[in-house]
């Protein structure tokens, strides 16, 4: 993408702060029914995790238009909701480390205490804050050894916006949203017109025409994958969308949210027959795929082989450049990693937080086609 065909966006994002009270993007966007260069399904897809957060705050729009400006295939999101019941983009269901919502006074009583996955865990909700209130607080950078010029610099997006953010770019991007804890969103926020919060995330993504089994006309058109750690999730919206859907695990030792399985038990050859109907795919921590030990990988385990031998798709996560994330086997080089995962595993999409990085070295591994 030339930077002409980006500025137009990277000038919008700076008018966030005059903006909290109207959408910062159209609403659905004309653009998507122009001919754009097509979706790239040659080669492993790079899954742009939280947007390029490496470089910006994550799930914010600069941080998604800087992704799709890297060479980013999807932008991946996560979908929690206000108090008010709009879909939003964020990670965490609390505020309090990718915010600065401890900045602001006015919300000082808010702090709270839920359970979450079985846990207690205490501070700023989202389900305790309007859209509106939400729209006040600036996004923060989660790691602070990323740079944190753009602390406070841009507002909590809803799910319509960063849909539009795909739909408006240059090309064929494709969304990644992901259904983020839905036992505790359901507990906590109620829809008037009694739909859950699964119904909701449907309909946004069949506002916006979402639609169609991977590969078909539809979905090259606008591709999507749905992603969900709840099971439970991806089964109930399987009447609902027959958008392809992957199903995420986690440490194989922690406890499903919405069952009590661990993911030990969610990895097993019966509970990949299980799901395999519903799903196109798993998204796993990449240490349940190569376990580490002493910061070195050990011996791979079979769960690529055995997805695969039931045409299910793995894009496993996080891919990321620093020193301290990268295992000493890959010599603080993340395109060794790269080559490791994509060429040795077999994976076929990666979700990193570097976007630029990963399309860089595909280009030069496996450049596209000219066509494309």
């Amino acid at each position: 993408i030339i930077f002409a065909d980006f500025l137009p966006l990277l000038l919008l994002s700076l008018l966030v702060a005059n903006c909290a009270s109207r959408p910062l993007y159209r609403l659905p966007s004309e653009a998507k029914h122009a001919t754009k260069k097509p979706l790239q399904t040659s080669r492993p897809y790079n899954l742009a995790h939280r947007g390029s957060n490496g470089e910006l705050p994550e799930e914010t729009a600069p941080a998604y238009m800087r992704a799709i400006e890297e060479g980013a295939d999807f932008i991946e999101t996560d979908i929690l909701s206000s108090k008010d019941g709009v879909l939003i983009c964020h990670h965490d269901v609390n505020l309090d480390d990718t915010t600065d919502v401890a900045d602001h006074k006015e919300f000082a009583d808010r702090k709270r205490t839920y359970e979450v996955q079985g846990m207690n865990m205490t501070g700023f909700f989202t389900v305790d804050f309007t859209l509106k209130e939400l729209k006040t607080l600036g996004a923060k950078q989660r790691y602070p050894f990323r740079d944190q010029q753009y602390n406070g610099k841009f507002p909590i997006i809803t799910f319509d916006e960063y849909i539009s953010i795909a739909l408006d770019a240059p090309r064929v991007v494709g969304i990644y949203p992901e259904i983020k804890n839905p036992v505790f969103i359901n507990q906590q926020v109620k829809w008037a017109d009694g739909k859950k919060f699964e119904d909701k995330f449907v309909e946004t993504l069949e506002k916006y025409g979402y639609k169609g089994s991977y590969m078909s006309e539809d979905w090259l058109k606008q591709p999507i994958f749905i992603q969900s750690f709840a099971a439970t999730s991806l089964v109930y919206i399987s009447s609902m969308t027959d958008s392809p859907k992957l199903f995420l695990i986690d440490d194989v030792t922690i406890l499903t949210e919405d069952t009590n399985k661990t993911y030990a038990e969610i990895t097993s050859d019966a509970y990949l027959d299980y799901i395999k109907p519903y799903v196109i795919g798993i998204g796993p921590w990449k240490d349940t795929i190569v376990p580490v030990s002493n910061n070195r990988l050990m011996t791979p385990t079979d769960l690529v082989a055995r997805a695969h031998s039931r045409n299910l798709q793995v894009h496993p996560y996080t891919y990321r450049n620093e020193n301290q994330f990268l295992h000493l086997e890959f010599n603080q080089d993340p395109y060794l990693e790269y080559d490791y995962w994509l060429n040795k595993i077999g994976v076929d999409g990666l979700f990193t937080d570097f976007t630029g990085s990963l399309h860089n070295y595909q280009e030069l591994k496996s450049p596209l086609p000219q066509q494309q």
